[in-house]
């Protein structure tokens, strides 16, 4: 059996005169005695293993028109549109969405900033698809907590903060805390507490918010929704005041309002008003139902970059009062 440092050196040899050189996969095969599948299986290891970065440069700094008129409209500072298999329904745009933001991430962090990851769904899905890249300095911390009744032992969260860290050779903060307090001030006390203002410090100053919008109906249920940290009284609370999505655990209105919506007291995700002053702040939405909330956050500013499905994208377009046929 060969070891890992060997199959190491084919792929980055394999590479280099893939890369490099601009040898084809029949070349490379002759050149290096390997059969053609061979080859193809050293590229896709190089790929996969964060030995090969690829990066599509827009050199011209174009976007597709669609891009452009949702980031002229909003005030954005990115938009990014993920072309997905239509017909194959929305898993499979979420696991299509998910590698574009894992890919995008490897190109836009840097040594020394700290990352702050809303857990969930989408973000998950995210953490499967990251590609291994050392970042020496990097800080990822958790920007709400993940306790429940039901699931108290806060592994789900964990693990999706675990595989960023791994992936970048990171250190890691979690948010110990239930994702809703009993009491408001139960969480007015813990906050308090010097340890719980360290990580909400390190939130309030991280240099990259990654997050999605939560949608109670979503093709592929949002986990806040599906898991059991909402009782049957919150949903309908949430159904008479008008909510239409949330951010980190933190819901808003149709006109982007939150504050005086009662769960929200006792949530603990960070203030909205975060995202508008974050450096960045990127929100990966896949699927049909979250429109209405993705439509809601981007009018009140809770999005600054947006990686998005095409479909949902063609959605977005319509709901701002726009046909396809002016695309």
């Amino acid at each position: 059996m060969r070891s890992q440092e060997s199959i190491y050196q084919e792929a980055l040899q394999v590479a280099t005169l893939y890369y490099y050189h601009g040898l084809t996969t029949e070349a490379i095969a002759k050149e290096m005695n390997f059969s053609r599948p061979k080859v193809s299986r050293l590229l896709s290891h190089a790929r996969q293993s964060g030995m090969v970065e690829i990066r599509i440069v827009n050199v011209e700094n174009k976007l597709l028109p669609l891009e452009q008129s949702i980031k002229d409209h909003f005030g954005l500072e990115n938009v990014h549109i993920v072309p997905v298999p239509k017909l194959l329904g929305e898993m499979v745009w979420l696991e299509y969405v998910a590698q574009y933001a894992a890919n995008y991430l490897n190109e836009i962090l840097e040594p020394g900033c700290t990352l702050a990851v809303a857990w969930g769904t989408t973000i998950s899905e995210i953490a499967v698809h990251l590609i291994p890249k050392r970042m020496p300095g990097i800080t990822i911390v958790q920007m709400n907590g993940s306790g429940n009744t039901y699931t108290p032992d806060n592994r789900y969260a964990a693990n999706i903060l675990q595989k960023f860290s791994e992936n970048y050779e990171a250190s890691y903060l979690l948010f110990p805390v239930p994702t809703f307090f009993d009491y408001r001030e139960t969480k007015e006390a813990l906050f308090r507490e010097r340890s719980i203002k360290k990580i909400i410090e390190t939130q309030n100053n991280a240099d990259i918010l990654l997050y999605s919008v939560g949608a109670v109906d979503a093709g592929v249920p949002s986990h806040i929704y599906s898991s059991g940290y909402l009782e049957p009284e919150d949903i309908q609370s949430l159904e008479e005041q008008g909510v239409v999505g949330d951010l980190a655990t933190v819901f808003f209105r149709e006109n982007g309002t939150y504050k005086d919506i009662p769960i929200n007291q006792r949530a603990s995700g960070p203030s909205l008003e975060l995202y508008k002053k974050a450096p960045r702040a990127i929100c990966v939405v896949s699927g049909r139902a979250k429109i209405h909330g993705l439509h809601a956050a981007l009018r009140a500013g809770y999005v600054k970059e947006l990686i998005v499905d095409e479909p949902t994208a063609h959605l977005l377009w319509q709901r701002m009062g726009h046909s396809l046929d002016d695309l």
